[in-house]
């Protein structure tokens, strides 16, 4: 393991409900930087792997589901063709993020990239050999996914971005 790369094992206390409210802190201060500089600050993933190979971050605006409210969730994304690609990793925690759940039930949705604001998408689940395929390639933009995937029982959910 190298200065900045994040252990392979699950770590101690990585499902602790403190977890998960310093993930939702530390992406509402993400948000706010990138929001604040356009994109300018914020638009880079700098964490385990990402210290090396920084990958982009967008802004994925999603409806509450039972609250009605618009959130706002930074995330790691690729580019494939038209599509935006996206993971619902949370870190390898053993739930599905909250923006995932939002996506199901309210497909269509705003991103924001540091060129592109307000781009519209809706979203659907890369399933069977779309998803295998499209796993890979997240690995390769950002290999911490890897070790997610082995910190968690859940599928990893990948999600694609459709221009609409």
């Amino acid at each position: 393991m190298g200065r900045f790369s994040l252990p392979d094992e699950k770590p101690p206390g990585l499902d602790k409900p403190g977890t998960v409210s310093f993930i939702k802190a530390m992406s509402k201060i993400n948000t706010a930087v990138f929001k604040a500089s356009n994109g300018r600050l914020g638009a880079k993933w700098r964490v385990g792997e990402g210290f090396k190979k920084p990958p982009p971050i967008l802004l994925l605006e999603h409806i509450g589901r039972k609250s009605g409210k618009t959130f706002t969730a930074p995330l790691v994304y690729r580019v494939d063709g038209d599509n935006l690609i996206v993971v619902a990793s949370q870190g390898g925690l053993p739930k599905n993020p909250q923006w995932y759940g939002n996506l199901i039930a309210n497909p269509d949705t705003v991103v924001h990239i540091r060129k592109d604001k307000n781009r519209k998408v809706r979203a659907r689940v890369a399933e069977g050999a779309e998803r295998a395929e499209l796993w890979d390639k997240m690995v390769d933009l950002y290999s911490d996914f890897q070790k997610y995937e082995k910190w968690t029982d859940r599928e990893i959910p990948i999600v694609v971005l459709e221009p609409r």
